[in-house]
């Protein structure tokens, strides 16, 4: 709530019922108890009034109503809240060791995946809206975002997104739309790194590196420092996966890519337990990662640090925090929304959370716990 006060109210001084700062913290309140629209935000309000009464001692004995909240997040400065929530996170998640690798001089390399995700509740509304995410490795925090223009897609808001960002000790990692040479140069000249899957929309890229692996030129002792492989067994859920990574420097010389230090080659093989059925997927993909710096291990860690936007992030927003489901659509509050939601999803992850509808289940039980968690009272 300290790190929200820089927002302004953007309301008249005439008329005012509630202080703005007071409207922030049972917004973001609700928000960590679980609720998931203005309409549930304002019945949770209207149901703990008397809580909310008690503990932060407002000046009037009544509580905003339904209209109140949807005006609010109608009318937000968007621009100053995800300023304020985007720095408060990148704080939390510099404190978080998860989502780091070392290369061989003991520098440390924070992964931080890009990935876009649409707010699939506004096609209701004939609204189609789409963000573009950083998200930081292990933790899943999120660290920036911003809107994809609708006439565009996630290649030209990008560059938008990591403007004026220092990318230093860190690897950019994104899926095959995001391979582009400008991306590659962009990430370069803000001194970070990048580590980018290569599929048949590069086809020129792409059949460069399957033939390099497929029919590998190197004599014993050129292989021996141009190739290096790394070998992963793992067994849960009921399957068996094993991962095969492989990297080369072969082509570094003669790709004309930005940059280019390796190229990988990663095969995965699904075995489901009980049934047998096998399944075998193959991946290429590309980094500016020098291998005398990175090697294979790390860039598996790296490789599958990426979905960490998928599995700790979209997902957890989507099914568990509700936002697919979410029909909000009328001037900022479907992206207010989003970024408040991602907001207390980095406070329970610092907290320790690994599974947050159990987190959201706990705050959602105490009004007294929900305005700790978000720094309304002290703790």
């Amino acid at each position: 709530m300290e790190a929200l006060q820089e927002v302004p109210d953007p309301r008249k001084a005439r008329g005012q019922r509630y202080p703005w700062t007071f409207l922030l913290t049972v917004v973001c309140a609700a928000l960590a108890s679980g609720q998931r629209t203005p309409h549930a935000i304002a019945h949770w309000i209207t149901l703990h009034a008397t809580e909310l009464r008690q503990e932060l001692a407002p000046r009037r004995n009544t509580m905003p109503s339904e209209a109140t909240v949807r005006r609010l997040l109608r009318r937000i400065d968007l621009q100053a809240l995800e300023k304020q929530v985007t720095t408060y996170n990148q704080q939390l998640a510099t404190e978080a060791p998860a989502g780091t690798i070392t290369t061989t001089k003991g520098e440390v390399l924070r992964g931080q995946a890009v990935d876009g995700k649409e707010l699939r509740g506004l096609r209701a509304h004939g609204q189609p809206l789409s963000l573009v995410h950083l998200v930081q490795h292990g933790s899943g925090t999120v660290l920036g975002q911003t809107e994809v223009s609708e006439k565009s897609n996630e290649i030209t808001a990008v560059p938008a997104l990591l403007a004026g960002r220092d990318l230093s000790n860190t690897v950019l990692t994104m899926d095959a739309l995001l391979t582009q040479r400008e991306l590659s140069q962009h990430i370069l000249e803000q001194r970070g790194h990048y580590l980018m899957v290569v599929k048949e929309n590069q086809p020129a890229l792409y059949q460069a590196i399957a033939l390099l692996f497929e029919q590998p030129p190197w004599l014993p002792r050129e292989k021996a420092t141009e190739y290096q492989v790394h070998r992963t067994t793992e067994k849960g859920h009921g399957r068996r996966e094993t991962r095969v990574l492989e990297s080369s420097t072969t082509l570094s010389a003669y790709l004309d890519w930005p940059g280019i230090r390796q190229v990988m080659r990663r095969q995965c093989k699904r075995v489901m337990v009980k049934t047998g059925e096998v399944s075998t997927k193959m991946t290429y993909g590309i980094t500016s990662l020098p291998a005398s710096d990175v090697g294979v291990a790390g860039l598996e860690v790296l490789w599958r640090g990426h979905w960490t936007v998928e599995n700790c992030t979209h997902y957890v927003l989507d099914v568990t925090m509700g936002e697919d489901g979410c029909q909000v659509h009328v001037g900022q509050a479907p992206q207010a929304l989003s970024v408040l939601r991602k907001a207390v999803l980095a406070l329970l992850r610092a907290q320790g959370w690994t599974n947050i509808a159990d987190g959201l289940r706990y705050y959602g039980a105490s009004v007294r716990r929900a305005l700790e968690l978000i720094g309304a009272l002290p703790t």
